[in-house]
């Protein structure tokens, strides 16, 4: 990829770096968070405002990486453009618009454990898959992790919404609502750090309620036992401190501003996030 980082070694580390980086280009720009490039020589370049968040993705990646003369060839006619024309084609072909329609609207979807459960609500919105992507996530502990260990819990992850078990390895499960069998289409819920013992399989149909696994530290950073769930449409991380949150078993979900920090809101009743285990954010289905 061309990063000068001795913590990046390696075309793994490097692509790890270049997926998260053109991941923090489109979510910044989808917030308004973005106005300017700032080159690897200083220089500030104004963005267009009329651009889409992919080509705001490309060009903060580029600008990352070059100084203005060669940022100027990179986002060029000439650049980059011309590179994916030969290795993939045309990738206006690939279009879908809109990506995310104006109107469209979170299937009903439950709290991620069974009925009758309490839970620690322990992260508010954040990044769905690390720190570049949109806050697109929420964490719960389930009820015997309160010594903060690393453990695979006993209690049971259960499935949000109906849908089809694309993926489940290294920790993640994916679950495709539109059952057409591609994670970059339609709704697709994520569950993170499901152990690997007692977990669903890719391919099983997966009702709302019934079994995906156990809580634990597998897949991903994690210092203690718990369950990560995020939302993806068409591809796209759906944020949960945005204009479509959560809405689980009729909580809602928002955010202040902070990465973590975040509530769940159901009628009067009021849950904060908080890291730890405690009596103000537990929450029963």
């Amino acid at each position: 990829m061309g990063l000068i980082d001795e913590n990046r070694y390696g075309l793994y580390r490097q692509l790890a770096w270049a997926a998260n980086t053109l991941n923090r280009g489109y979510y910044l720009w989808k917030v308004n968070a973005l106005s300017t490039y700032i080159l690897s020589d200083g220089q500030v370049i104004p963005i267009d405002p009329t651009i889409n968040a992919g080509t705001a993705a490309v060009q903060y990646f580029f600008s990352q990486l070059s100084d203005i003369g060669a940022w100027q060839i990179d986002v060029g006619a000439s650049g980059v453009i011309v590179t994916y024309f030969v290795f993939f084609g045309n990738p206006f072909g690939y279009a879908i618009e809109p990506l995310i329609p104006a109107d469209f609207s979170q299937p009903e979807m439950q709290l991620p454990f069974r009925a009758g459960e309490s839970w620690y609500f322990t992260g508010g919105p954040h990044g769905g898959w690390d720190a570049g992507s949109a806050w697109a996530a929420l964490d719960f502990a389930p009820p015997n992790n309160t010594d903060g260990n690393c453990n695979v819990s006993p209690f049971w992850v259960t499935a949000m919404a109906d849908g089809l078990i694309i993926r489940a390895s290294d920790g993640a499960v994916a679950q495709d609502l539109d059952n057409d069998g591609y994670e970059q289409t339609g709704w697709v819920i994520l569950y993170m750090h499901v152990a690997e013992q007692d977990r669903v399989q890719p391919n099983e149909y997966i009702f709302a309620n019934e079994n995906i696994g156990h809580p634990s530290c597998e897949g991903g950073i994690s210092n203690a036992t718990h369950l990560h769930i995020a939302r993806k449409y068409n591809g796209e991380w759906i944020s949960a401190d945005g204009s479509l949150p959560f809405i689980l078993s009729g909580w809602v979900s928002s955010g202040d501003g902070v990465q973590y920090n975040g509530f769940l809101t159901r009628g009067s009743q009021v849950i904060e996030a908080w890291d730890s285990a405690n009596d103000f954010n537990l929450i029963t289905r």
